[in-house]
């Protein structure tokens, strides 16, 4: 018997899984999908941001070690590599542009075209963040699921759960498509998927569901040098020689979709010197989970059989709340930096 089951491949997940095994503690992995990253975590776009936007909850506490975590995982795992480009960012008009924060500078037109040489248009300003990064997320699941399995981790993909085991008000595992999985801890980090399974406990978990489409476009290596975040699109370079391309959310019809993936890549194309070069590779629509007051990190149970983890961010926040987690599972004590993630059970 696994002494922990958990529940979702994606960043969460497999960051947990990750640090767990490291850490000597028996794991099964499950996911619904074929190979890690297939749900919203291979639709993200990726930013690591080291400074600025919106961080509710505890998820500004968390935040401040994003960065020296990613560090500490490239050189856990060889197969991680992370893109310190920086980002710039600007609105329509410079009245819209938001003040910079810490680490954050308001730049000028001949700095702006210094760090992205092939927009066509420089902006007049806009607002510089050297600390952001960006990583293949979908690269970067596998990297961590490889590893937890060289520590004894055991992985189950097309593995669907459909409910918690629970017996006399104690949960012992999880019900899959292929049977029962006992567990002393179950971890879930199934994202949007969390609420229906944890409809038997007293767990209070609000947690919306927010689309967001992503394109994938081929690109002359280089086009894009930074994260470049404009009003029409966000874009950055996600390997040599491919971009990830955020698109506006339409009304969930494929022919709208399609036309909104091509009106992000026209204005690709518009911005950058070379990008007529540009072409769609694909684009996919994920259901993004969203908490609404922050990260949810915790036991949903007050016997300590079941744990949650979803946050919105959360490629940023992973490698950090895998460590806390896997903290907080060995040695029985809570980490003060979750302590405003707690979910509420009654």
């Amino acid at each position: 018997m696994s002494a922990v089951v958990v529940v979702g491949a994606g960043i969460v997940g497999s960051s947990v899984a990750y640090h767990l095994a490291r850490r000597g503690v028996p794991v099964t992995l499950l996911e619904q999908g074929p190979a890690p990253a297939t749900g919203v975590t291979g639709g993200s776009f990726a930013w690591i941001r080291g400074a600025g936007g919106l961080w509710p909850g505890g998820a500004q506490v968390l935040r401040e070690y994003a960065l020296a975590d990613y560090r500490r995982l490239e050189a856990e795992l060889p197969h991680v590599t992370v893109r310190r480009t920086g980002s710039l960012s600007w609105a329509d008009t410079p009245a819209e542009d938001s003040r910079p924060g810490p680490d954050q500078f308001r730049i000028g037109r001949s700095d702006i075209a210094l760090l992205e040489p092939n927009l066509r248009h420089p902006p007049g300003q806009a607002i510089h963040t050297p600390s952001d990064a960006g990583v293949d997320p979908t690269a970067m699941a596998h990297a961590l699921v490889a590893a937890a399995c060289a520590h004894g981790a055991t992985v189950h993909h097309n593995t669907v759960v459909t409910s918690l085991q629970v017996a006399n008000g104690h949960v012992e595992g999880v019900l899959t498509s292929r049977g029962l999985h006992p567990a002393t801890t179950v971890v879930l980090t199934a994202g949007t998927g969390i609420p229906q399974l944890c409809e038997p406990l007293s767990a209070d978990l609000a947690i919306a569901a927010s689309p967001a489409t992503l394109a994938r476009v081929a690109a002359p290596s280089g086009l894009v040098k930074t994260i470049v975040a404009k009003p029409e699109f966000e874009a950055r370079e996600v390997q040599d020689g491919t971009l990830l391309l955020v698109v506006p959310h339409v009304e969930d019809t494929a022919a709208a979709s399609e036309r909104a993936a091509q009106d992000a890549l026209q204005h690709l194309k518009n911005a950058f010197q070379g990008g007529d070069q540009c072409r769609l590779l694909g684009y996919r629509t994920g259901l993004r989970p969203m908490p609404a007051h922050g990260p949810i990190i915790g036991y949903a149970t007050h016997d300590r059989s079941v744990y949650v983890a979803v946050m919105h961010s959360a490629i940023t926040l992973a490698p950090t709340a895998g460590r806390l987690i896997a903290d907080e599972l060995v040695t029985g004590k809570p980490a003060p930096e979750l302590q405003r993630c707690r979910p509420r059970v009654r």
